[in-house]
């Protein structure tokens, strides 16, 4: 007996990464060496202070039992203690953070929280996949907001209409930005903010590469901007942060509402994180922090190899100035799509194409800099076999 799928999950979008793994794997299944530059995995690993404090952590009876719902108070306030810490920012722990099953459970969360079927919430476009299926799950009704390279990958809020502007009362936002590598500065949130409190929309910042920047540029958080919490959060995860992707957490700051919505909805659909993964996170926000510092040095020096050897063999792009990614115009010749598969079949790269991330994302191609720097080199060399710069 076959049980058929609800509508609900047959109105999901298509998992874009899915396909390009299916891809990747086609071609190593049959023994090609593929440079898998098309996700966004960190290839590092957790730093050892982190690990050890769940080894002890794991040993606590204590930490064998239900959590508390809403997580440790000792998780949320190292979690208020790093943003005081890091960028000045003044948070209640208990009003003003949500422990979150990973950063993208809470950018799936939030629309589910603030919005019923029909409302109107702004997308960034090209933007993370995952905040369509946030926006389906809600029924909700999306409007992109177009990242243009000559605005440097910032939305230009004159091009959204009145009309939209009134209806609208979610905004996703994220920077350093994924899949364009682009900042933002503290006039374009101050502008954010002001739109906002004219519209009454929530701002929904997802600071995933808050700590990645490059050029001595430390990235702006959302929060540092006068009067944020009154019109939004942010989310950190600690996946890009401390290399802990696999660990599966992360929070929520700033508006006391919102955060009230996503613990009343988490708490039908969680019993909280493992206890021990919740003192190893309080750790890592809390403990050493050279290894952030470390880890953003080896991005940055994996950058400047990658886009100087393109540039050595004529490819003209642009570094990125946070994330660890790159995005790179494709030869006029090709679509993003016929780019990618071209890489893959001729030269065995793997990077992901842009009008995954949107419409507007057509034109270029996201490369990871999760690989080794001699990965990063073959790759411009099998780059340069191809003679097409």
């Amino acid at each position: 007996m076959e049980f058929t799928q609800s509508d609900l999950l047959k109105s999901l979008p298509k998992q874009f990464f899915a396909s390009l793994v299916q891809k990747v794997g086609a071609y190593t299944e049959k023994g090609a060496d593929v440079i898998n530059l098309g996700q966004g995995n960190p290839d590092q690993p957790t730093p050892q202070h982190i690990v050890e404090k769940l080894k002890q952590a794991g040993e606590n009876p204590a930490n064998h039992k239900y959590s508390p719902f809403r997580g440790l108070s000792s998780l949320k306030e190292a979690a208020a203690a790093f943003y005081k810490r890091e960028y000045g920012v003044n948070l209640d722990p208990e009003e003003e953070i949500a422990i979150l099953f990973g950063g993208k459970a809470g950018l799936v969360e939030i629309p589910q929280c603030l919005l019923n079927p029909g409302d109107t919430i702004l997308v960034p476009d090209p933007g993370y996949p995952d905040y369509l299926s946030g926006v389906e799950l809600a029924k909700a009704k999306m409007v992109t907001m177009p990242l243009r390279e000559e605005n440097d990958f910032l939305p230009n809020y004159a091009e959204i209409s009145a009309e939209d502007l009134d209806q609208a009362k979610l905004m996703f936002l994220n920077y350093p930005n994924n899949p364009t590598g682009a900042v933002a500065h503290q006039e374009f949130f101050d502008q954010t903010i002001e739109l906002a409190r004219r519209y009454e929309i929530c701002v929904v910042h997802d600071f995933a590469y808050g700590a990645i920047g490059f050029d001595g540029k430390r990235p702006q958080s959302f929060l540092q901007s006068e009067g944020a919490k009154d019109v939004g959060i942010e989310i950190y995860t600690l996946s890009k942060t401390y290399n802990m992707a696999g660990w599966r957490v992360g929070f929520a700051a700033g508006n006391k509402s919102v955060i009230a919505a996503i613990n009343l909805l988490q708490d039908h659909m969680y019993v909280s994180l493992f206890g021990a993964v919740q003192e190893a996170a309080a750790e890592a926000l809390l403990g050493p922090q050279e290894c952030v510092a470390e880890l953003n040095d080896l991005y940055e020096s994996r950058r400047n190899v990658l886009i100087h050897g393109l540039k050595n063999i004529g490819w003209h792009v642009t570094a990125p100035k946070g994330s660890f990614f790159a995005w790179l115009k494709v030869p006029e010749q090709f679509t993003s799509v016929e780019f990618a598969d071209f890489l893959l079949e001729k030269a065995h790269i793997a990077v992901a194409p842009g009008v995954g991330f949107g419409e507007h994302g057509e034109g270029f191609v996201r490369v990871g800099l999760l690989s080794s720097e001699e990965r990063l080199q073959e790759a411009v060399s099998r780059i340069e076999s191809l003679e097409i710069f």
